[in-house]
């Protein structure tokens, strides 16, 4: 039967229709009968996921305590001995000399400042912005002020809080890297027991870690706190970060991520430099942990990414495969744009913190960074041998590696460069291993070891800029992290590959010993840090060609008045390296303090002529550490102890400031020289060009109100006194001379305010005479005697020889109707000061009027005129010992004597018209009467009569 072409057309549609039918049946079919598998996967893998929660964040409650209460105790054991160490090193000039700890400075000080407390614009600054450490500092300040032990304190318990925190992390790491891995090829029991194993090893990492000696600067250290607060934001921000990514390898927790990680991370960096390399550990996390990349596919994965495809899909399986990857490469990518950017900001603001400027060094603070190439490159190279051999064997352990610790690598010859290259051997082997291994698990751990080890280390490498030290312990804390958690992986594997108990417990006994040695150690270590000559001594018992520790010991010895034995250590130190200005300058400050002046000013002329010398017709640019200038100051305060020099000493504080123009001191110097030459309008001037370059010095302020002061502009010294203390309200000086001023000005608010600051400087001094002895004289001004006599003695109590507390006390007893009280203070007033003249001729009074001892009084009169023979007030008492003798024709005669002296005064003319009119009455009698005997006694005409006697000169 034939069909006509529509017929057939429409039959071959029925049929593909029908077919297209039982397709999408069995297609159904399939689907539903994958679906149910998938589900039922799903299922078991939630199973495996519920049993392996489990298992890692603790069935056993019991176990999680005991290990939690392990570490704080060896943590407790290891550190106790620190709790009895006291500021040394470092701690001095970031707490002890810092300003900005205390409460007077203003807090918006610690984030414009450096560590140390200096303003990170100027030159001289460190430029280590590390201000929430600082922050810290400044709360154990209010609390107990500069007592070490609360800071020591401090430092244990975040020493404990970053071992517990960094086993998490250990757990967290060892879950995600080695646990998928296990669980797939384990059954149940056998992955409960490797569950635990690996618990085990996140213990082992953490004790490790809380043991290891080279911790010791980084927690007994006090400024060590940095690293323990920056490593516990550092390990909360990757906490943070494993959250966020967590719940798949596509999805992102923005919160968290943005939120948690991003305050970390800055927190971290605000604490201490090193924090910002968290970023980068998050990179390798998300690289090979969450996105389970191998290092060998990373390339091809990123060019699969970029690779261009195809406009048209051919199959299903090969749409679903690049759908897949895009996915996969948009949540990467996004992730890594977010560290990338959120790393340059904080790097951007902590270039513009720094003004753009790095700090300076000096050559001996890391030599090699002065040293020509391919001697810092191998010198660099070595130096990373160093480091990880301070993890590997910590027994020599030094708190500065500076100057000739470490001698520089001159060529390929040197047989260090073995060390070198083992190191660098091993590591490309560990890296290696990474790379290559079959196993996935292992992988993943050694990467996460290895970028834990290299990230945190990279800001002191040298690599990307010079840093101001050739090695320093405290920076291996964060990088000590990666290499305990490789050790404790390394034991791990060890036990799973050991099949004989004996081995099992060889290598158990191994680790007791390991954690046992480290903790003796840490513990040993802790002694010399006690006192700044305990832990410099140790120093030099390690690294005998450090110069600067010899340098530190002098200081330490100087520092307790042993300025004999500080001498013989400075001496060596110039010794081992002879062109450092600064151990000739300290040498130079040691025998100025043994008042061997001579030698003192050849030692600073010596260090002197080391600076970088003027050459004619040749112009360079020189950087000069700014301590090194310090060699000016103090050679002109020496010459200027010489009055007859201090022109000379004024030139060498010119010659300071015209090598560096924002040299403050120098000018502040110069300005107390151009006082002492009475040119009080030049050194004003100096003064006010000094506030050109620091507007907010205090003794600045104070010095221009001491010019003012004499000048006698006392208003105006008052204003810049008051200014002084705005800026630094501890100022002692300045409360001290402005309360001086407001007592003189009068009034009860003006001595309500003098009293209060007096108060002031005296919670800071309480062993300040001159307070006590101002706080007499406000008593004395409110007619409240009793309370100015217990000031008075107070104040000569601290200071025996203090006149005027001396003087004033005798007068407030003689005019108190106790005279005969007076006398022991004005005894005490006399035997310092001998010509106290107001001081002898109030014990004379009192000599005459109340003990009726003429003899005494006529000693102080005649001590009075040894000393100033034309003191009228002294002469005129001599005169009226002899009145009260009856010895007239001498009385008669000192007071023609006094008159020719002080013509002016009355009193003295109206007394010798007494003496005279009585001594005529007397001369009536008989020559043989003992009356006139007694009043021609002792009488010589030319003992009161001078030759040349100028009577127009008035008393001194």
């Amino acid at each position: 039967m034939s069909m006509n072409p529509n017929q057939l057309q429409q039959q071959q549609q029925q049929q593909l229709h029908q077919q297209q039918q039982q397709q999408h049946a069995a297609a159904t079919t399939v689907g539903a009968t994958c679906n149910r598998e998938r589900g039922r996967d799903r299922e078991r893998e939630r199973e495996r996921e519920k049993e392996s929660d489990r298992e890692w964040t603790g069935s056993s409650s019991q176990r999680n305590l005991i290990e939690f209460l392990s570490i704080c105790i060896a943590c407790c054991v290891c550190y106790y001995n620190s709790m009895q160490c006291g500021l040394v090193f470092d701690d001095i000039s970031a707490i002890r000399d810092n300003k900005d700890l205390r409460p007077g400075t203003p807090l918006r000080n610690v984030f414009l400042n450096d560590f140390w407390g200096t303003p990170m614009r100027k030159e001289q600054s460190h430029k280590s912005y590390r201000p929430l450490t600082v922050l810290t500092f400044r709360f154990n300040y209010l609390l107990h002020a500069l007592e070490p032990f609360g800071y020591h304190l401090v430092n244990l318990l975040l020493h404990i809080a970053v071992c517990l925190l960094w086993r998490r992390v250990c757990r967290l790491l060892l879950r995600q890297c080695v646990a998928p891995a296990a669980s797939s090829n384990e059954g149940a029991s056998s992955f409960a027991l490797y569950a635990s194993s690996l618990n085990t090893c996140a213990f082992v990492a953490s004790l490790l870690f809380a043991v290891h000696p080279v911790h010791t600067e980084a927690v007994t250290g006090v400024v060590g706190r940095a690293e323990l607060l920056s490593s516990l934001c550092y390990l909360a921000a990757f906490l943070s970060y494993a959250h966020a990514t967590s719940s798949s390898p596509r999805r992102t927790n923005w919160a968290s991520l943005c939120l948690g990680f991003g305050s970390c991370l800055t927190a971290s960096m605000l604490c201490k430099e090193q924090g910002i390399t968290v970023a980068g550990i998050c990179a390798v996390y998300e690289l090979f942990v969450v996105q389970q990349l191998r290092p060998l596919h990373l390339c091809h994965f990123v060019m699969r990414i970029f690779e261009e495809q195809p406009a048209a899909k051919t199959a299903g399986s090969s749409s679903s495969t690049s759908s897949s990857t895009r996915r996969l490469s948009a949540a990467l990518w996004t992730r890594l744009a977010f560290l990338t950017i959120i790393t340059v900001a904080l790097l951007v603001g902590r270039v513009y913190v720094m003004g753009s400027q790095l700090p300076i060094f000096t050559r001996f603070d890391n030599p090699a960074s002065a040293a020509a190439t391919p001697v810092r490159q191998l010198t660099y190279g070595y130096l990373i041998y160093l480091n990880c051999w301070l993890l590997l064997c910590p027994s020599l352990l030094c708190c500065d590696w500076t100057m000739g610790t470490v001698p520089l690598l001159e060529g390929f010859g040197d047989a260090r460069n073995m060390a070198t290259l083992c190191t660098f051997l091993a590591l490309g082997a560990l890296i290696a291993k990474a790379c290559l291994s079959r196993s996935l698990a292992q992988s993943r751990t050694l990467l996460m070891c290895l970028g834990w080890i290299v990230l945190p280390f990279l800001p002191a490498s040298n690599l990307f800029f010079p840093v101001g030290f050739v090695v320093a312990e405290r920076i291996l804390y964060m990088p000590s992290m990666g290499y305990c958690l490789l050790v404790a992986y390394g034991y791990h594997q060890l036990q799973r590959r050991f099949h004989s108990s004996r081995w099992i417990r060889l290598s158990q006994v191994a680790l007791v010993s390991l954690l046992l040695a480290h903790g003796l150690k840490t513990q040993q270590r802790n002694w010399d840090w006690r006192t700044e000559y305990s832990l410099f001594m140790s120093g030099v018992h390690t690294n005998q060609r450090n110069a600067k520790l010899y340098n530190n010991v002098g200081h330490a010895l100087e520092n307790e008045a042993r300025y004999e034995e500080a001498l013989v250590y400075f001496q060596q130190a110039v010794d081992i390296q002879q062109d450092d200005i600064g151990a000739h300058i300290n040498v130079g400050r040691t025998y100025n303090n043994l008042k061997r002046y001579e030698e003192a000013e050849q030692a600073y002329m010596r260090a002197k002529a080391l600076f970088p010398q003027a050459k004619a017709g040749v112009s360079y640019h020189a950087r000069i550490a700014p301590n090194h200038l310090n060699v000016f100051i103090n050679l002109a305060n020496l010459i200027s102890k010489n009055q007859t020099r201090l022109e000379e000493a004024d030139h060498l504080y010119r010659q300071a400031i015209s090598m560096r123009s924002d040299y403050v001191q120098a000018y502040i110097n110069r300005g107390d020289i151009l006082m002492k030459l009475n040119r009080t309008a030049q050194a004003q001037e100096v003064y006010e060009q000094a506030l050109l370059y620091d507007s907010e010095n205090a003794d600045i302020y104070y010095n221009l109100g001491v010019v003012f002061l004499e000048q006698g502009k006392s208003q105006q010294a008052h204003v810049y006194f008051n200014k002084a203390i705005e800026l630094y309200p501890e100022h002692e000086q300045a409360l001290l001379n402005s309360a001086i001023l407001l007592q003189e000005r009068g009034g009860e608010e003006a001595r309500q305010l003098s009293r209060a600051r007096l108060y002031q400087v005296l919670a800071r001094d309480a062993n300040n005479e001159k307070v006590y002895f101002n706080l007499g004289m406000l008593a004395m001004d409110e007619v409240n005697f009793d309370d100015a006599e217990q000031f008075f003695k107070r104040a000569i109590h601290l200071k025996s020889d203090f006149r005027s507390a001396l003087f004033n006390l005798a007068l407030l007893l003689a005019d108190s109707m106790r005279p005969l009280d007076a006398v022991p203070f004005l005894h005490q007033l006399i035997r310092h000061h001998p010509t106290h003249v107001k001081g002898l001729i109030l014990l004379g009074d009192i000599y005459i009027n109340h003990m009726k001892d003429l003899d005494a009084a006529e000693k102080c009169y005649r001590s009075i005129l040894e000393h100033d023979p034309h003191n009228t007030q002294g002469l005129h008492n001599l005169c009226v010992v002899f009145v009260e003798r009856k010895w007239m024709a001498k009385a008669s005669a000192c007071l023609q004597f006094a008159q020719q002296l002080a013509p002016a005064e009355d009193y003295i003319g109206r007394h010798l018209q007494i003496v005279n009119a009585r001594l005529q009455k007397i001369n009536k009698l008989p020559d043989t009467s003992p009356e006139r005997l007694l009043a021609y006694k002792d009488y010589d005409p030319l003992e009161f009569v001078l030759p040349e006697i100028d009577k127009t000169s008035t008393p001194s």
